[in-house]
C-alpha cells in the first residue's frame, strides 16, 4: 500500500512537471513563426554582408538547400548540407565550433532555422544571409 501511494506520488509530481514543459504539448506555430522564433536568437547579414565576408575570406558558407536546388549553381566554394541532414552531418563537415560561417538556403528562411540549430549545437560565428540564394543570384555574385 505504502508503495502504491508513493509511486502515484510520483506520477502526480511528473505529470506536473510536463504540464509546464512548453517543448512537450503543442502550441499552434506556423512555419513563419518557427522562422520569427530562430531569428530572435541568431544574427542575419544582407546578401551586400555575406559578399563582403566572401570578399574579405576565412569564412565558411553553408548552404542548406537540397540537392536539386544546389543544382542551379552555388557561392563558390560553399559547403553543402540539406537542412534535414544539417544534425547529423555538421560535427564531420565543419568540426571548428568557432569557425566563422554564413548559412543562406533559397530565401532565407531555412537558412535562420538552420543557424539557430547551429547556435543552439555550440557554434558560436554563425550567421544567417538574408534573401538567400536568390539575393546572391539577382546581385550577380559569383557562382559556380
Amino acid at each position: 500500500m505504502k508503495t502504491n501511494k508513493i509511486v502515484l506520488i510520483s506520477l502526480v509530481l511528473l505529470v506536473v512537471s510536463l504540464a509546464g514543459s512548453s517543448v512537450l504539448f503543442a502550441q499552434d506555430m506556423t512555419s513563419a513563426d518557427f522562422i520569427a522564433e530562430a531569428k530572435s536568437h541568431i544574427k542575419t547579414v544582407s546578401v551586400t554582408e555575406a559578399k563582403s565576408l566572401f570578399d574579405r575570406g576565412g569564412y565558411v558558407f553553408l548552404d542548406v538547400r537540397e540537392p536539386n536546388e544546389t543544382a542551379m549553381g552555388i557561392v563558390p566554394g560553399a559547403i553543402q548540407v540539406p537542412r534535414g541532414l544539417l544534425e547529423f552531418r555538421i560535427a564531420t563537415t565543419v568540426e571548428d565550433k568557432n569557425a566563422s560561417i554564413v548559412v543562406y538556403c533559397k530565401s532565407g528562411g531555412r537558412s535562420s532555422l538552420a543557424t539557430y540549430t547551429l547556435v543552439r549545437m555550440g557554434y558560436k560565428n554563425a550567421v544567417s544571409m538574408d534573401g538567400g540564394w536568390g539575393a546572391w543570384e539577382e546581385a550577380a555574385y559569383p557562382v559556380e
